[in-house]
């Protein structure tokens, strides 16, 4: 069956009746009136994102299934609350689709975000849905954070060390074999309680999600001020045999942990003294690495290495 014959409101039904089977969570009216609503608890201030995955630019159904495509949607925004510290509360779809798109293909785009939702408690609330020539997935996360209490970019100082969770390159490696004929099978996973924990310590500066490459981000936490980030690149933490897998398929494995993006880890920042690596992947429950440290003074004008919308 295709779009145009179940019709937009046979298309929100279906939706609403899948939707409504997960737990509701902090929402007090969810999917079939004007508006949702979303309740959060007394002290919080309310963290909002929005991101957009469209056909032919951030994914293609000839190399990757639906519910995967869905599943990253999702992934990429729940990574911005995470970046912030914030807890998720629900999230919107805004779905835009050919008429003529089989049915099967938007359960499978249903499923991968409900599944992801249900992993980390943010359902699904409301959207829209629209004709057009390709498949776009346009996500806004709702979270909360104790107030006054939200990690942002601005926090750096010379002398902080530079951190990241977990490790660099994954989804990048994944994507360059799915061009070679492959399957995309990689699904970051978002750094929500990290971003939590790191909210309620101190001694942290600035905090980011490394989505565009490692590189690019960087660059977006210093961007403007008279600070520059030292790395030590021996230390950048990538999976085992990451390396030998960039050596077969030709490609500069530092290259593609600096520039891959798509790793969805936090990238932040530690006034001196903080805590051991050991002791911060116990209170992060993942691991850390120190890649490097806050330097004062301007970085060299270069094109970072990365994603970018509308690079020349």
């Amino acid at each position: 069956m295709e779009l145009r014959e179940l019709g937009e409101f046979g298309l929100i039904e279906r939706i609403r009746r899948a939707a409504g089977r997960r737990p509701a969570g902090a929402v007090a009216l969810g999917i079939g009136d004007d508006a949702a609503v979303l309740r959060p608890r007394t002290g919080e201030d309310i963290v909002a994102s929005t991101d957009a995955m469209v056909e032919g630019v951030h994914f293609r159904f000839g190399n990757e299934s639906a519910r995967s495509v869905g599943r990253r949607a999702l992934v990429a925004n729940l990574s911005d609350l995470a970046a912030m510290g914030a807890r998720p509360l629900g999230f919107l779809w805004a779905l835009a689709a050919p008429p003529r798109l089989d049915v099967r293909v938007v359960d499978g785009l249903l499923r991968g975000l409900l599944d992801e939702a249900e992993l980390h408690g943010c359902p699904l609330v409301g959207g829209n849905c629209s004709a057009a020539r390709e498949v776009s997935l346009t996500l806004t996360v709702l979270g909360a954070v104790k107030r006054g209490c939200a990690l942002t970019r601005r926090g750096a100082r010379a002398g902080d060390g530079i951190y990241v969770t977990g490790v660099l390159g994954a989804a990048a490696l994944d994507r360059s074999r799915a061009e070679r004929g492959g399957r995309v099978r990689f699904v970051a996973e978002p750094r929500l309680a990290a971003g939590r924990a790191l909210a309620r310590m101190r001694g942290v500066g600035a905090c980011i999600d490394v989505s565009d490459g490692l590189d690019a981000d960087l660059a977006q936490l210093f961007g403007g001020r008279p600070l520059r980030p030292h790395l030590d690149v021996e230390r950048l933490p990538v999976v085992r045999g990451f390396r030998a897998a960039c050596a077969r398929l030709g490609l500069d494995p530092e290259a593609l942990a600096r520039g891959g993006g798509e790793d969805y880890e936090l990238l932040f920042t530690l006034r001196p003294g903080a805590l051991s690596e050991a002791a911060l992947s116990r209170r992060l429950a993942v691991s850390v690495t120190c890649i490097g440290h806050v330097a004062a003074g301007r970085a060299p004008r270069r094109k970072a290495a990365g994603w970018s919308h509308f690079r020349a």
